[in-house]
Formats: C-alpha cells, sequence, structure tokens
C-alpha cells in the first residue's frame, strides 16, 4: 500500500507494476530509477523547478565525503526518540533532495529493528532521480512542500532539512501525535564561507517558531568545523548553498582564489508534535 496521494484528486495511488492509479483513473508512470512525478503543473514555479543536475553532483560529492555525516546522527538520534519503540513507523522527508538525509534515517532506523517505511519528495527532479537510484528500498516522488503528495494524517514523522517549511501542509499529513523535526541554519553556519564571499558577512536569524497545531518541545543544537583545502570540495560546497544564487561575480571570484576554507557548521534541530488536525 502506497501512501502517495493522488495530485489530482487527493485519493490514495496504488502502485502496479509500471504506474501508480488512483480510485479515480489518474495514473502516473514510474521512472526506470523507480521514482513517480506528482508535481502538477500550477505547482511549477519553472520549466526545471529546483536544483540542476549539476548542483545534485555537488551536493553528492560533498555529503558523500562525509562533511555533514556527525548532523545526520543527530537528526538519526533525534528521529529515533521521537518514534519511541513502534515497529514499521511511517517516515516522509519533505524536500529530500538527493536522499542522503533519508537514505541514512532508513538505514538507522532498519537496523535498530524498527523496518520503516519511508517516503522522500522534491522538486527538483534530478535529485528525485538520483535519490531513487542510490536508496531502492525508500518511495520517492517528485512533488512540491506546497502541495504535498501525501495522504493526510498518515506519518508518524516528518523531516525538513534546510527545505522549506509549509507548516499547513506538514500539519495535514502528520498523524496525530506524530513529529515533525526542522533541521535549520544556526546563527554562525558557514560563517567562514559568507566572509569570502561577502564584503559584508551576516549571521543568520535564530528563532523559536510557534505553528498552528504543533507543541514546540525543544531546540537541539548541533555544531561542528569545516576545514578543507580541497578545491572541489569548497565548490561543491558553494553550489549546494542558497549563497550560489545570490553572490555576486566578485564573491565567487575570490572563492575561486581562496586557497582553503575554515568555516563553522551549525544546525539547529527544531522538534515538534502535532497536537491538533488542520
Amino acid at each position: 500500500m502506497s501512501r502517495f496521494a493522488c495530485p489530482a484528486c487527493g485519493e490514495r495511488l496504488s502502485h502496479e507494476g509500471p504506474v501508480f492509479r488512483c480510485g479515480n483513473g489518474h495514473s502516473y508512470d514510474v521512472a526506470a530509477e523507480g521514482y513517480v512525478y506528482l508535481l502538477p503543473p500550477n505547482k511549477k514555479h519553472s520549466r526545471m523547478p529546483g536544483d540542476n543536475r549539476e548542483m545534485v553532483a555537488s551536493r553528492r560529492r560533498f555529503l558523500a565525503g562525509g562533511w555533514y555525516e556527525p548532523f545526520s546522527d543527530v537528526l538519526n538520534r533525534l528521529c529515533a526518540e521521537c518514534l519511541g519503540t513502534g515497529k514499521a513507523p511511517v517516515v516522509l522527508d519533505a524536500g529530500c533532495g538527493e536522499g542522503y538525509y533519508t537514505g541514512r534515517l532508513s538505514e538507522f532506523l532498519r537496523a535498530d529493528g524498527r523496518s520503516p517505511e519511508a517516503y522522500g519528495f522534491d522538486i527538483s527532479k534530478a535529485a528525485v532521480r538520483a535519490a531513487a537510484k542510490h536508496h531502492p528500498g525508500i518511495s520517492f516522488a517528485v512533488g512540491s512542500t506546497f502541495g504535498i503528495p501525501f495522504r493526510s494524517g498518515e506519518a508518524d514523522l516528518v523531516t525538513d532539512v534546510f527545505a522549506p517549511i509549509v507548516p499547513e501542509e506538514f500539519l495535514r499529513v502528520a498523524k496525530p501525535g506524530g513529529h515533525l523535526i526542522l533541521a535549520v541554519p544556526g546563527a554562525r553556519h558557514l560563517y567562514g564561507l559568507k566572509k569570502i564571499l561577502y564584503d559584508e558577512p551576516y549571521e543568520n536569524e535564530t528563532r523559536d517558531t510557534e505553528y498552528p497545531g504543533f507543541a514546540f518541545l525543544r531546540r537541539v543544537p548541533a555544531r561542528g568545523m569545516l576545514a578543507t583545502d580541497d578545491p572541489q570540495v569548497m565548490r561543491d560546497l558553494f553550489a549546494m548553498t542558497p549563497y550560489y544564487w545570490k553572490t555576486p561575480k566578485a564573491g565567487g571570484a575570490r572563492l575561486a582564489d581562496t586557497p582553503s576554507l575554515k568555516t563553522e557548521t551549525a544546525f539547529d534541530f527544531l522538534i515538534y508534535r502535532k497536537v491538533a488536525d488542520p
């Protein structure tokens, strides 16, 4: 049984061989890599929304290097704590990208005897294609956080790592009593990189945010340092950040001429529990 929902009518989708089909007759082909495309035209803001293939490749190389593994480990531990000792939890990764955090969480829970039913979606087709190719045991879809293609009230846990936050959709898909974990950048996240890119580097704003229908439980900080003299690592890190889109050419040139990088890394995990239906 699939937890994905038809983007046209909201009915449950059944996986029938090479297609996903709902009871109203809408069908969606399964790609060769195993994912399904569930992004309606009115949810697209460009012809090819989200990260392109080059950005996805940069993210895969960087994450495969283990640079953010300590933060992934913290996320895995927090997810396990939220899920308790129950078997076969339904886990949904919103804005899953190329599936690094989704895959590591699924492996962690399986090693702990949980047998998770894991799902992930992202608006980038290139990212979801990579995720499905490298994590065949997880159900992936191309979809938007602003209209999550997932059945209402069926996720024990929703995770979001540096992806757009749409609280009303997270509330809709979470089970009563289910949890939401948001990973947001801490104040000094990648500050050393910003000092290279910008004439006036800035700290990120941090605050504990309340969302209707959710009880805020706690903030868990995870801090580290990243130091490298590998130009490829530096380029890949830059390409997977929002700064890639908004940095002036002079800043990008300074980074290209920088022989080494040392920067703080700071994830903050915000943990919520669903207390009311939308």
